[in-house]
This record gives C-alpha cells, sequence and structure tokens, in this order.
C-alpha cells in the first residue's frame, strides 16, 4: 500500500490519470449487436485506436480492432495535429492521441475519422481501412469529419471552407472532393482590430466550427450536422470579429512571438453566430454537383446563443438559441423545404479554355409562399427564470412519432424535469442530468435522485436494497415513459451513462468498488426454446453481457472513504482517512485538507473511486481530506444551484468554512457508529487545495476566512471575473460591473496573512495567467509575502508527466512547512 502511494504522483502522470488503455467513447449501432469503441493498447500507450465488440446470434463474443494509427501511419506517434484540432482537444479536455473520435453512418457500416490531421474511412462490413487523399492545400487541414446519414459522403471543414467527399464505390475511381461552402478571408494579419489594439489574427471568419463560447461551456463541439436523409447539411459560420483580441505568449522563448487570438471576455461582445441551410444536389453517381444556401432566421439580436441543433428522422432541425443572461430561450423548428431532385445526366457540355469537358445542370427551384422558404423558422415552445435556464444535453429532441421533449427547470417542484408537447412527465425529485436516446415509448436518461422528494419508499424494487446510495452521489441510467412510470437501468451507485441501439446497449461507468472503468456490451439474444421445429417450439430472449476488456493501470489502493452530510445545510461530503498501513492510521489527530471544486456546474461527491485517488494520496501524507459540495453545484435540483446567483464568492466560501466546523462532530458520529477509531481533526490546522473554481476557493478562503484556513495551494485560479468568458460568467453574475467586483477577490489582496502558493499556466486559454498576474501584483503592492508558480508551456490540464508529478510534491512540502 506504501508503496503505491508513494509512486502515485508518477504513475498518475504517466497514465494520463489512469485512462490510458481504458474503453471509451462507446456507440451501439445498427441492431446492437455491435458497438464500436476507443483504446489503446497498454496503461501508458496515448495512441487510441477504433474497436468493435460484436455479439453474435448464438451469443458468442468477440472484440475486433477495426483500425490501428500505428498501422495506418509510420508516424502516429508523433502527434502533430492543426492547431484548430488542438483547441477542440483543450475544449472537450481531450488528453489523448491516434483516434480520439469517429463518425458512423446510420446503418453501422462506415467510420471516418482521421489521425494527425489525415482522413479515413473504415468499411466494416468489408474490413478494410484505407486513407482518403486530400491533394489541395487549400482543403485542408481536415477538421470534425462527419460521415453522411447514407454513408455516401464525408463533410468536413477547413474553418475556411466547407468540403463534402463523394466516397467511390470503387476505389480504383477515387472520391471526388468538392467545396460546398466557404466563408470571406483576411489574406494578413491587420494593422489594428476593432477594438483599436495591434495585430488582429488573420481569419475572423469560420465555418463549420463551434465558437469558443459553444465548445467551451455549452459542450456544442459540432458547427454543421447532416439531415437523416443525406440531402441537407446545417453548418454554423461564426465573425469573431467583435471578440477581444487576447494573446498566449511563451516568456521562456523571447524570440517567439505571442499567438492572438479572440476570445469572448465577460461583459463585452460575443462572436457573431449564423445557421445555414444547405441543400445538396447530387447526380445518381452519388457525385455532389450543385448547393443551395439558405440563410436560417431568427432573432438573433434578442437569442445570440445557438445552444443545440437536433435533427430527427422525418422531421424538421430544431434549434435551441438563448439570449445573453440565459433567462429567455426558445426552441425552434426549421423550415426544410423540397429537396433538389437527383440529376441523373448533364444537359450540356462544353471544353473550357484549359481544354478540360465541363457538364452543366439545372434545377427547378420550387416557389414557396411567404413565411414557408427553406431557412424560416417558427417558435415551437419558450421558457423562462429568474437566474438562468440550464442547459440539457440531448435536448430538444422530437420523439420519432413528433412529439416534442424538452428540459424544464420546474422551481415549484425542485427539479429538472424534461416536458413532452410542454407537459413535464419525469418524475418530481429525479433530477435530469442528460438525455441519451428518445424513443415513442420512453426516453433514457441520466439523473439523480433528491431524497427529499423522492422517498425510498417509492423507489423501484431494484433500487430498494440500496436506496440510500442513490441520491445526488449517484449518476444513474433510467428509462422514463411518458406517463411517468420509471425503471432505472443501473443497479450500482455510481457514475454511469449508456449508448443503446436495436436490442442492444452498452453501459459505461464505475461505482465505489471499481478502480477500472466498467464497460459492457449487451444485447437481447433471440434463442428457440423446444425442438425448433414442433408446436412446443418457442421463441425466447435471453440477456447476453460482453464486459469489454480494460488495459488501463489502477493506482493499487482502496480510498478509505466515508460519506457523510454536514452543517445545517446537509452538505454532501467525503471524508478520506489514512489508509490503514500509512504512519498516520493511528494517529490522534491530523490537519485537515479541503479538497472542492466547490462551483456552479460541476460536483466532486460522486460515487465513483477515481474521484478519491488524489484525495487518499493527500490523506497519507497525514491529512484528514474532506470535499463537500456546497451550494451551485449540481445534482440537488434548481433551488440549490441558483442560491450561488450573483453572489458566488459569498455563498460558496459560507458552505466550505460551515463544512469544516460541522466536521468534528461528523467525525466522531462516524467513529461511534461504526465501532472504528479515527483521528480527530485538528482546525487550527485546516488548509485548502484546489484547481479551476477550486483554487479560486482555495485563494479566497485565506484571504477571507483566515480563522478557519491556515495555508492554500490555488491552482489556475479565476481571480477576477472580468478575465473569464461570457457565457459562463454572465449566467452567474448578470452584466452589473458591481457585481463583479463583489465577487473578485483581487481586492482582497491586503487581508493576506495566511501563506498562500498560486500555480497558474502560461498557455492557458480558459483560465488565462492574468488572474493569478494580477492577484500576485495586489498581494506585491500590499506587501503580502506568498508563493506564486508559474507553469510555461501548460494549459488548463496538466499533461505534461514531470509538471503533474512535481506539482502534487511541491504542494505538500508547501502546505507541510506552512502548518508546522
Amino acid at each position: 500500500m506504501n508503496d503505491a502511494i508513494d509512486e502515485f504522483p508518477g504513475l498518475k502522470a504517466r497514465t494520463l490519470r489512469f485512462t490510458c488503455g481504458a474503453p471509451r467513447s462507446a456507440r451501439a449501432i445498427g441492431d446492437g449487436s455491435r458497438a464500436l469503441f476507443l483504446r489503446s493498447d497498454g496503461p501508458e500507450d496515448t495512441v487510441t485506436s477504433l474497436w468493435m465488440s460484436v455479439i453474435g446470434s448464438d451469443g458468442d463474443t468477440d472484440e475486433i480492432l477495426l483500425a490501428d494509427p500505428r498501422t495506418l501511419l509510420a508516424d502516429a506517434d508523433a502527434e502533430d495535429v492543426p492547431a484548430e484540432e488542438k483547441a477542440r482537444r483543450e475544449r472537450a479536455r481531450e488528453g489523448g492521441s491516434g483516434i480520439v473520435g469517429y463518425s458512423v453512418d446510420a446503418a453501422g457500416n462506415r467510420v471516418t475519422f482521421t489521425i494527425n490531421g489525415q482522413l479515413f474511412l473504415t468499411d466494416i462490413a468489408a474490413g478494410v481501412t484505407r486513407g482518403i487523399a486530400i491533394d489541395e492545400p487549400e482543403f485542408k487541414p481536415v477538421l470534425n469529419p462527419r460521415i453522411s446519414p447514407d454513408g455516401r459522403h464525408i463533410m468536413y471543414t477547413t474553418g475556411t471552407y466547407l468540403v463534402d467527399v463523394d466516397l467511390a464505390e470503387n476505389t480504383d475511381d477515387g472520391d471526388a472532393v468538392s467545396v460546398v461552402a466557404s466563408v470571406p478571408q483576411i489574406d494578413e494579419p491587420s494593422d489594428e482590430t476593432s477594438d483599436g489594439t495591434d495585430g488582429a489574427p488573420a481569419g475572423e471568419w469560420k465555418i463549420g466550427l463551434a465558437e469558443f463560447a459553444a465548445g467551451e461551456e455549452m459542450d456544442r463541439y459540432d458547427g454543421f450536422w447532416w439531415s437523416p436523409d443525406s440531402k441537407y447539411v446545417l453548418f454554423e459560420t461564426f465573425d469573431a470579429s467583435h471578440e477581444q483580441t487576447w494573446y498566449i505568449a511563451d516568456p521562456a522563448d523571447p524570440t517567439k512571438p505571442a499567438q492572438a487570438r479572440r476570445y469572448p471576455q465577460a461583459m463585452t461582445a460575443n462572436a457573431d453566430v449564423h445557421l445555414t441551410l444547405l441543400e445538396l444536389g447530387y447526380d445518381t453517381d452519388g457525385c455532389y454537383y450543385v448547393g443551395i444556401a439558405h440563410n436560417v432566421e431568427w432573432d438573433r439580436e434578442s437569442y445570440e446563443y445557438l445552444a443545440a441543433v437536433s435533427w430527427t428522422e422525418g422531421h424538421e432541425p430544431l434549434l435551441l438559441v438563448q439570449d445573453r443572461l440565459q433567462q429567455h430561450d426558445q426552441v425552434l423548428a426549421v423550415h426544410v423545404g423540397e429537396p433538389i431532385v437527383t440529376m441523373s445526366a448533364p444537359e450540356n457540355g462544353f471544353t473550357d479554355e484549359d481544354g478540360s469537358e465541363v457538364e452543366t445542370f439545372s434545377i427547378a427551384i420550387p416557389e414557396y409562399a411567404p413565411g414557408e422558404e427553406p431557412g424560416t423558422t417558427r417558435v415551437l415552445e419558450e421558457h423562462s427564470n429568474d437566474c438562468w435556464l440550464d442547459l440539457i444535453a440531448g435536448t430538444p429532441a422530437y420523439t420519432p412519432d413528433g412529439r416534442l421533449v424538452c428540459a424544464m427547470n420546474d422551481m415549484d417542484a425542485d427539479t429538472n424535469r424534461l416536458t413532452v408537447d410542454g407537459t413535464p412527465f419525469t418524475p418530481k425529485g429525479l433530477q435530469v442530468r442528460e438525455v441519451l436516446d428518445v424513443t415513442d415509448d420512453d426516453v433514457l436518461c441520466v439523473v439523480q435522485r433528491t431524497p427529499e422528494l423522492l422517498p425510498a419508499a417509492d423507489l423501484p424494487f431494484l433500487w430498494q436494497s440500496n436506496a440510500d446510495d442513490h441520491d445526488a452521489r449517484s449518476f444513474d441510467v433510467v428509462s422514463i415513459r411518458y406517463d411517468g412510470d420509471w425503471e432505472p437501468l443501473t443497479y450500482v451507485p455510481g457514475q454511469w451513462t449508456m449508448s443503446r441501439a436495436g436490442d442492444g446497449c452498452v453501459v459505461t461507468g464505475r461505482g465505489m468498488d471499481d478502480a477500472a472503468m466498467q464497460m459492457q456490451h449487451c444485447m437481447n439474444v433471440r434463442t428457440t426454446d423446444g425442438d425448433g421445429d414442433g408446436v412446443d417450439a418457442a421463441d425466447m430472449m435471453s440477456m447476453v453481457v460482453s464486459p469489454i476488456e480494460n488495459h488501463a493501470e489502477t493506482p493499487g489502493f482502496m480510498p478509505n472513504v466515508r460519506f457523510v452530510r454536514l452543517g445545517e445545510r446537509a452538505l454532501y461530503a467525503a471524508v478520506i482517512l489514512p489508509s490503514a498501513d500509512s504512519a498516520y492510521a493511528h494517529a490522534d489527530q491530523l490537519p485537515v485538507l479541503m479538497k472542492p471544486y466547490g462551483g456552479p456546474g460541476f460536483q466532486q461527491v460522486v460515487e465513483s473511486q477515481s474521484f478519491y485517488w488524489d484525495a487518499q494520496w493527500w490523506a497519507d501524507q497525514g491529512y484528514i481530506v474532506v470535499t463537500a459540495d456546497g451550494r451551485g453545484t449540481t445534482g440537488r435540483g434548481p433551488k440549490w444551484d441558483r442560491a450561488i446567483y450573483e453572489n458566488m464568492k459569498a455563498v460558496t466560501l459560507e458552505d466550505q468554512v460551515d463544512a469544516v466546523h460541522a466536521l468534528p462532530d461528523a467525525i466522531a458520529s462516524l467513529a461511534a457508529e461504526t465501532g472504528v477509531s479515527m483521528p480527530k481533526p485538528d482546525l487550527d490546522k485546516v488548509a485548502m487545495i484546489g484547481w479551476s473554481y477550486g483554487g479560486f476557493l482555495s485563494a479566497l478562503a485565506v484571504l477571507d476566512a483566515p480563522d478557519a484556513f491556515a495555508a492554500a495551494c490555488a491552482g489556475a485560479p479565476p481571480t477576477d471575473w472580468t478575465l473569464y468568458d461570457t457565457h459562463y460568467t454572465e449566467r452567474y453574475l448578470g452584466l452589473a460591473p458591481a457585481t463583479y467586483e463583489r465577487n473578485s477577490i483581487i481586492a482582497d489582496a491586503p487581508k493576506l496573512s495566511r501563506p498562500l502558493m498560486l500555480i497558474h499556466g502560461f498557455a492557458d486559454d480558459n483560465v488565462t495567467i492574468a488572474n493569478s498576474l494580477r492577484l500576485s501584483q495586489a498581494l506585491m503592492a500590499a506587501g503580502r509575502k506568498h508563493t506564486f508558480l508559474p507553469l510555461n508551456g501548460i494549459t488548463h490540464m496538466t499533461n505534461d508527466e514531470t509538471v503533474a508529478r512535481n506539482l502534487l510534491l511541491l504542494q505538500r512540502d508547501f502546505l507541510a512547512d506552512a502548518l508546522v
């Protein structure tokens, strides 16, 4: 155990936080008997390959390697991806390499992906993966490729062009590559930007990409969407020239110029987002020959955020648009019109000046009544909230038979619910976190139970034996019918998700007993009971469960976690004590290390073992480690979330202070209930560490609550909320400058009387290092001693092995000295 603890910092860094070798990104395809997933070869291998799990009609199971980057590219290990792809991965917190994402057609027969910026296609039935040649330099880089639902075309963006690849049935014929749309470009950086600063970045317009706010805050990473019939595509364009120009520098290399980029800084302009509906014309050979573009019209002045796009077979596409403060939204249906008729043969032809034969076609453009032109929209639903409206992934969506499913923050029921055609149908007390699938019979979703609203006596039989653990700490997958009846599909409390198709599904996640991520491919297989041909023969359905192999490393220890409720608000909290063979296991008293995130939109007290590996390492350094989820964190309903509105700083700190004060009684009760001797918390020696919002809380703790907190390490703290982005910050703080001043910690610098370490990466394009620099400058001006650890070349993710390992050790040593 002690060896595993000693090796943990290095092992965590080498294995990308124990994710290398673990299966991920699973998707059930076809009739559900097949499932795609990504996995690298070993516990320290970052290069992920494309795999397929198969369950045969006889119940036999297999895992098939479909595409190995090292086989397809000689330089697969030396990753070199375009800057736009690096930015997308940073938004998605993607740390792997190789094949990190894929797109599959509706039938589950063809898959497309990129490796090092090169485009590939896997034909599953043929068992062949081939590269797709993109010879023209202007048709690169290849970003976000998406295969059409019919499997005959691939669309991708370069950022400047939206490019269609018509896939040849016979590879000897070659694939046809065409530009279907483009945006204007600035060829060279201008001398002056729109805000008067020098050095505007080239290329203010982008096509087919999600703008920064969408990727970072709305979890929307796509910038174009195929229609289910493959005859249309919706694509985003945006003009970033109205946004502020920010610069990311490398101070360690003074010869390297700073990189300019646009950033949607709070209380300043956003990117100007547009949407276009493109009708695609193909000939009988499946080759693109014409496109007709229609602007998608909505009140963009009032609703400037394009939050979600959904397109269900047989129905018009749906948009979810939000106003600037996210207090009002609209669900819109986009009128599509009639598709372009497939052209069987060219009408005319001629030879151009280069001697090339050119074929010409003519198409008939239908006439539409006013208000029915393609691209026009109509409002289906509108929602509002006095604070903000939550985005629930997977909504809005049509059922196959045309009913509209939307998210609802039901303040009266204190429940995040779903509605069908405007009527709530999900139970009070089941907090809907994400919608995974919508059918005519049910909605598959991830939920968290609020016991005060949905008592154990009202739970389905499957959860009766462990009802107390199915609460805000557990992300459960359930099926909910439109009449309100529901059934759980996961039994063990934990952090779960699911993909389903036909009679099959893939369940992914882990609970407190699982060191390794669990992924299981499940399929209902039809068998015959009887002699097979007589009257006694009957079809029977049996469930085949095929665990998908996991090659990831595990830490080698089980966290010593106790869950408690702390203080008058009954905060969900995890108390992590030294392991049994630790030198501190039998200590009478230990210092306390608070380790929160503590901010809105996230939670850390989860019934998943991996959330506590870092905490166990800290506990075995001689601490009682406590993670407490205060007001504003997810899982406890919309009223709990909104308690921090316009007052994040005071509310979130108050909950951490309350957790500290409630800790002695909680540990005493734990010891009495379990009969296990536990160290008492030394409230004279309480420290806090955290990253991002947790870093903000950590710095705030020693500035504004020095009586409760004796030291802190603050990683990437957003110290000045005017330096963060629009969509996140304005959701919670609005647009009044006085609110930002009240929630900033810069002005608190003169109050510092406790040891504080600031940690920040120079390459962080999310929480810029200016946050820590401004706080450090204010501390210096006030004559307050502090420690500042700048990390050169590090972004908001610390994926560098040496940096990740040494960060833990340096914080340990700093706190040990500070708490003497």
